[in-house]
């Protein structure tokens, strides 16, 4: 970030921003058209307004923010002034109410039982059961073999998912759910930026008719395996530590919302990792400089041997590739918030009801905050250089008090695996370029086909 942006970043501390009109839109609709034809674009175009944007989504007043102050704010008033919102009938039919959409004294209440399980000292007890499990990936893998880098990552990250969660390797477990969980992700993605985010509960659209089936798969799935749990005892699993948790008062989880928290944990450690992993090869492949960084860093630091939770914080430079991947293509795309009584941002007076939105894509990739925002560069993640980047200008796993609960697992997870894999080969994506698509997550386009290359030192 230049000295002048930041002077501006500065400038605007104690000033009531200026709402500035964004696009008219069209009767009835306002600009749910264009925003669902290329969500994406939308809030980049919005950024350009100005920080403080007014537009209509659907008939209903909206505000995007694209301001890291004003992000901040946002994220950390929601449960105060600012109201989780309904996320449409294909979010609930998944996640039901589990502590990513709960409010209240109810989410505060889930994500005390919940949080223990993805505490740091957990996390490095699922360290072992990651690198195993990529180890399995690289051993399978040839030299001049041609994979699908889309369908090689969900694969891994769901054996992770199932074994870390489930205490399982049963095959059965991984396609179904994994077939559910696909078919899911698609609706809730067409849900949020399509004419669905409009229509009431009650219509019976042919996407909402799929989320429903596909919801009925994971249900039985997961009832089925915690069905086995209860019969088995306690497993080192996180979903064994679901099922023993207690609240204050001595109560435990419901069926219902055992069931809800195992989804999403499912997602947030299979989803979020596989779609960061699959960026993140993307982008090696086209950054050769970067590319060689890392093999510098994965052989100083690992030579022949295999990564372990302590070699997490040895590889400073596997985590910038990370951080830098879910910049440029943040998993979660859009976070949104409504105005309750007495919301204001910046000072500003937000109207009770108002619909707040901001967009880690439009946010990470602003000019204002990052040099060359459009540029793979690690290294602005390393020690010291990310002091000039300001709170709030990345959020991928969002913020404030419901910041993402699996941000720690995902982000070991996702080093792991790419030291594992990137220590013994490299991966020659096709060319051609590969385009952001807005499903629950940003996932690619199209496959991403790539031939495997064995490195010299490492395999």
């Amino acid at each position: 970030m230049s000295a002048d942006t930041g002077a501006r970043e500065q400038g605007r501390q104690g000033e009531v921003p200026v709402v500035v009109p964004g696009p008219k839109g069209v009767p009835l609709l306002g600009s749910l058209p264009e925003f669902g034809k290329d969500p994406l674009a939308f809030f980049e175009r919005l950024r350009g307004h100005g920080d403080v944007v007014s537009w209509n989504f659907g008939g209903k007043p909206s505000l995007f923010i694209g301001a890291p102050d004003l992000v901040g704010e946002l994220l950390r008033e929601v449960e105060s002034t600012f109201d989780q919102p309904d996320l449409g009938v294909a979010f609930r039919a998944v996640l039901g109410n589990g502590v990513t959409v709960a409010r209240g004294r109810d989410w505060r209440r889930k994500r005390s039982l919940v949080q223990p399980s993805v505490r740091p000292k957990q996390v490095k007890s699922y360290a072992a059961t990651m690198a195993s499990c990529a180890v399995d990936t690289a051993d399978g893998w040839r030299d001049g073999q041609r994979i699908d880098i889309k369908r090689e990552m969900a694969a891994l990250t769901q054996r992770i998912a199932v074994r870390t969660i489930f205490g399982t390797d049963a095959e059965g477990d991984v396609e179904a759910i994994g077939r559910a969980m696909d078919i899911a992700q698609r609706e809730i993605g067409a849900e949020f930026s399509g004419i669905g985010a409009v229509l009431p509960d009650w219509v019976p659209t042919p996407g909402r008719r799929r989320v429903q089936k596909a919801a009925a798969v994971i249900d039985r799935e997961v009832g089925r395996v915690v069905a086995a749990h209860r019969e088995d005892g306690e497993r080192p699993d996180l979903l064994s530590r679901l099922l023993t948790a207690q609240d204050e008062t001595g109560n435990r989880l419901s069926e219902e919302e055992i069931r809800d928290e195992t989804v999403t944990l499912y997602i947030g450690g299979h989803e979020t990792t596989s779609s960061t992993l699959v960026w993140a090869w993307y982008l090696l492949a086209r950054n050769p400089r970067v590319r060689a960084a890392l093999d510098e860093e994965l052989d100083r630091v690992l030579g022949d041997r295999e990564p372990g939770f302590d070699d997490f914080a040895r590889l400073p430079y596997a985590q910038a590739v990370v951080q830098e991947t879910l910049r440029l293509y943040p998993i979660l795309w859009l976070l949104t918030g409504i105005a309750k009584e007495g919301a204001s941002l910046g000072g500003l007076p937000v109207a009770p009801g108002t619909r707040v939105w901001t967009s880690q894509w439009a946010v990470h990739r602003d000019p204002r905050w990052y040099g060359d925002a459009e540029v793979f560069r690690p290294e602005r993640w390393l020690e010291g250089a990310e002091e000039s980047i300001p709170e709030y200008a990345w959020f991928p796993f969002g913020g404030g008090p419901r910041v993402c609960i699996g941000a720690r697992f995902a982000t070991v997870e996702a080093v792991l695996i790419l030291a594992v894999l990137g220590r013994r080969y490299d991966l020659d994506v096709d060319p051609g370029e590969i385009r952001p698509m807005t499903t629950l997550t940003l996932q690619p386009d199209r496959d991403m086909l790539a031939t495997v290359r064995a490195r010299g030192g490492g395999a």
